[in-house]
């Protein structure tokens, strides 16, 4: 009796969950660790032929998920999206996982109406929304868990882009108003920071030995994350075992949070790194960080931080 209560704990099995954008990188790392566990998986993209391939393949492993196309930037496609999930899942919903984001590197002065519009639509508003329109499905489960996917951007300031830290410094305060609004409605919400993960897209943008050092230097683990250690994080939030967990933001990021001391040292992304000091004495860092000027080549375009 004792081992299969333990058991049920750690399981998903009979759960319902959404996760936007889970395709590709972490949110397709999402999709399986949940499904893994026994929760029937909604997934959405914009690209169909590759909703279609992640469907297959999830298929032939046998995997319960299925998933239609939506850009979550548009109001009305996302409506559309929690009334499909709402038929394929009965009107009840166990799990939410935000996922979708984006952003574009530039200074706070080169950004335009159109990129604050487009980065906060596509980085807030549409978690915001969907978390809306999704909460009678969350409610009606009587136990829900809610994930938002955010950034490290949110936690320190990282030279990544004013509007995309902004908009995830603002998913973090969402997580702890909602984790105190929803919680009489038995619906946790937790959010998940990430720092570099290992993709396909942020191993392009660190194909230069020197950059990817100096990331590494300003990490006490010392290396890039896998996006299995984001995805069994998000699992282990959504487990019944993590339910007096809500209103928390978990950084998983090897320590560069807690390591990254802006007012001495700017890691900027968009052009080179760069060490700033107001003196000559040292930082009590865990590594000693001698981030001398990258070569002008060595830039870094978007990707997931």
């Amino acid at each position: 009796m004792a081992e299969a209560n333990r058991s049920s704990r750690w399981s998903l099995q009979g759960m319902t969950a959404l996760v936007t954008g889970g395709t590709k990188g972490i949110g397709y790392a999402i999709v399986e660790e949940l499904a893994e566990l026994g929760a029937s998986v909604y997934t959405c993209s914009r690209n169909e032929a590759e909703l279609n391939e992640c469907l297959k393949q999830w298929a032939t492993k046998g995997f319960q998920v299925s998933g239609s196309v939506c850009d979550m930037a548009s109001s009305a496609q996302r409506k559309d999206l929690i009334t499909k999930v709402s038929s394929v899942f009965n009107g009840k919903l166990n799990i939410l996982v935000n996922n979708v984001g984006t952003n574009i590197v530039k200074n706070t002065l080169e950004f335009t109406e159109d990129d604050f519009s487009f980065l906060v639509r596509t980085n807030l508003e549409s978690a915001y929304h969907i978390t809306q329109l999704a909460h009678p499905l969350l409610k009606a489960s009587q136990a829900a868990s809610i994930v938002f996917i955010s950034s490290g951007a949110g936690v320190v300031a990282v030279d990544i882009g004013s509007i995309y830290s902004a908009a995830k410094g603002a998913i973090n305060q969402l997580t702890k108003n909602l984790a105190c609004e929803w919680a009489t409605d038995n619906i946790r919400a937790n959010c998940i920071a990430p720092g570099i993960i290992k993709t396909p897209l942020s191993e392009s943008h660190l194909e230069d030995g020197k950059l990817l050092e100096k990331y590494l230097r300003a990490t006490p683990l010392g290396r890039l994350g896998e996006v299995k250690e984001v995805s069994s994080m998000v699992a282990f939030l959504c487990l019944p075992t993590a339910s007096y967990i809500t209103g928390q933001t978990i950084c998983v990021d090897g320590g560069f949070t807690t390591e990254l001391f802006l007012s001495k040292v700017q890691l900027a992304f968009s052009g080179s790194f760069q060490a700033q000091s107001s003196s000559s004495s040292p930082l009590p860092l865990c590594k000693t960080l001698d981030l001398t000027p990258a070569s002008p080549e060595a830039r870094l375009p978007s990707f997931r931080f």
